[in-house]
């Protein structure tokens, strides 16, 4: 008979007066920040990191969690899915017990199992598959973003009520974000009777979209949503309008990356995307943008002050049980809600936010953005 090891159990077979451990005794509380930190996405690692330091730093000059200090460790998956198992064992083996990521979907689902089994909190604050959390029963994985099937469907409400297509291509680039996203979206439209005149996966790190474009010119498709990341969506968009495309193009937070402009050009300009909320402009926020600013780091991106809320959790997690085993942090932050920057947050059964907002933002070739009106 197999026994599978659980934080649970484990906690549970803890006999009294066992040696404490090395994360108890250390001088500082380590936390990982696992994403992509090189390759083509390294800009979302950035963010997270960002907001990550930013947290640190503020935690830290109010006296820390405990009597300690946080240490933010950086580790890189490079948001490739074979990374995830990679980093998260280096992560266990170097007895860091809390994660702020993984960043994007792919390595977050193949990195979760091992975090939960080895009572590892994880807390990505950027990956919104809903094969993260669906079905696992997990105890340690948390989110502090919204989810696909959520992004999804405020997506699809906003192009039947505000863009009413005669029809819509929906393209993906065959990853785990990406096509989840545009499935939903999908199915979305076509409950609502939208047409839907064309479902197809690209080749994420192809550079001639030649083959897609002319299926997109022929498809009669009035409107374009495409789910993955900036690069893919980026070169969509310059080619297209290249070979005389003239059709609006919609993605979800992966593509809402400032690299996007160089890469798409003019043809950026107004391009919709799904985001979370700009809670930047939440004046409770002001000092934690001001202190974002002050580090010249920018607050607004998609995934700072998510970042930050996840590493503001994992501390009041652990000030709430009274320890660091993560173990019992975990235990706490499912049964209480905490104060963050993107609002009073709480989880549900599977570790999932249970509310979250996403608004649809019109982005120009300025480099600005604007919520749509």
């Amino acid at each position: 008979m197999k026994f599978r090891f659980t934080p649970v159990a484990a906690a549970l077979g803890l006999a009294a007066g066992m040696v404490m451990s090395s994360a108890a005794l250390a001088d500082t509380i380590k936390i990982a920040i696992a994403g992509p930190f090189t390759g083509p996405l390294t800009q979302y690692g950035t963010m997270v990191k960002e907001g990550v330091d930013t947290a640190v730093e503020q935690i830290n000059a109010a006296g820390g969690v405990l009597g300690k200090k946080l240490e933010a460790v950086t580790v890189d998956d490079g948001c490739e899915p074979k990374q995830g198992p990679v980093v998260a064992n280096r992560i266990v083996n170097d007895k860091i017990h809390y994660v702020v990521g993984h960043v994007c979907s792919g390595a977050t689902i193949a990195a979760t199992d091992i975090y939960n089994n080895e009572g590892v909190v994880m807390v990505t604050a950027s990956a919104t598959s809903p094969a993260v959390t669906d079905g696992k029963n997990y105890d340690m994985i948390f989110r502090t973003i919204g989810r696909d099937d959520q992004q999804g469907p405020a997506a699809a409400a906003f192009i039947i009520e505000k863009i009413k297509p005669a029809a819509v291509a929906v393209l993906h680039d065959k990853q785990s974000y990406g096509q989840g996203i545009a499935s939903s979206v999908r199915e979305q439209l076509e409950k609502a009777g939208v047409k839907v005149a064309l479902f197809e996966g690209i080749n994420a790190g192809d550079s001639d979209y030649s083959a897609v474009i002319t299926k997109l010119k022929g498809s009669g498709a009035d409107f374009i949503y495409y789910g993955g990341y900036h690069p893919e969506m980026g070169l969509l968009m310059r080619q297209g309008a290249e070979q005389g495309l003239k059709v609006r193009f919609m993605g979800p937070e992966g593509v809402g990356n400032p690299d996007i402009n160089a890469i798409a050009g003019a043809a950026v300009e107004g391009m919709l995307v799904t985001l979370p909320a700009d809670f930047t402009q939440d004046a409770s926020n002001a000092a934690i943008v001001k202190a974002f600013k002050d580090k010249n780091r920018d607050p607004g991106g998609a995934f700072q002050l998510t970042a930050y809320s996840a590493t503001k959790a994992i501390a009041d997690g652990i000030k709430g049980a009274g320890t660091d085993d993560p173990v019992k942090v975990a235990a706490w932050l499912r049964a209480n809600s905490v104060e963050t920057p993107i609002g009073k947050i709480s989880w549900n059964k599977q570790g999932d936010l249970n509310n979250f907002k996403f608004d649809v933002f019109n982005w120009k070739q300025d480099g600005t953005k604007a919520v749509y009106k």
